[in-house]
């Protein structure tokens, strides 16, 4: 009992400063107020108790505004070549979700911690691979240069601006093993975002303001686009 209490003290007590965020993400911030579960992901179940395995994404917001991915590695042996937001499983040493997402993407990217400002959390999520998954809400208050820093894992760091991905040409609805997950679809060039970093792109999009109306189409197969 001791250790799930720690644990939950540990995964629970972030504390994210709003007030250190641009007039521009004021709309994007008043949305997790709000917003439960299910306005993140319609895949993904809410947790309601703190599991053994905890990770953390890092959306990272700079001007434009602009939102940083990275491609992951093509020789990783599951999700290969996927688009994603930088971050990862919770060290031992980490002391909250936002810990984990910063010392992930400076891992991942080469990200400098020091000019990021940790806004706000979305609601936390247990993934169809049994993982906790925290999507912690960052501005980029100082950019520097990023980089894929280790190739193995990581084969690029996109800047993608919000503005492409709420283009309506670029949109589309999605669904993967069978119709075991169902979703939105990105393109961004010749990468397609999808899984549970679409779901939380267009929870970002919906919640800011920054949505378009677009017509969802026939719905596509992601074993087609991704052969």
């Amino acid at each position: 009992m001791c250790d799930v209490a720690a644990a939950r003290r540990r995964f629970d007590a972030a504390r994210p400063d709003p007030g250190r965020a641009p007039a521009w993400m004021e709309p994007l911030l008043r949305g997790p107020e709000h917003a439960g579960p299910r306005d993140i992901s319609a895949n993904d179940l809410p947790a309601d108790h703190v599991g053994p395995r905890q990770s953390a994404m890092l959306v990272l917001l700079g001007q434009g505004p602009e939102v940083v991915l990275q491609r992951r590695s093509r020789r990783l042996r599951h999700h290969s070549g996927e688009i994603s937001f930088p971050g990862g499983r919770a060290d031992p040493g980490d002391t909250d979700p936002a810990a984990t997402a910063l010392r992930e993407a400076t891992e991942e990217t080469g990200l400098d911690p020091s000019g990021v400002d940790v806004v706000a959390m979305l609601p936390r999520l247990i993934l169809l691979t049994g993982f906790h998954v925290t999507a912690v809400l960052g501005h980029w208050r100082t950019p520097t240069r990023l980089h894929a820093v280790d190739p193995a894992e990581t084969e690029a760091v996109l800047h993608v601006p919000l503005a492409v991905l709420a283009d309506p040409a670029h949109r589309f609805r999605l669904r993967a093993g069978g119709g075991v997950w169902r979703g939105p679809g990105f393109r961004v060039g010749e990468d397609v975002v999808w899984g549970f970093t679409g779901d939380v792109v267009d929870a970002v999009l919906r919640l800011g303001g920054w949505e378009r109306p677009w017509p969802p189409g026939p719905e596509l197969e992601w074993e087609t686009l991704s052969s």
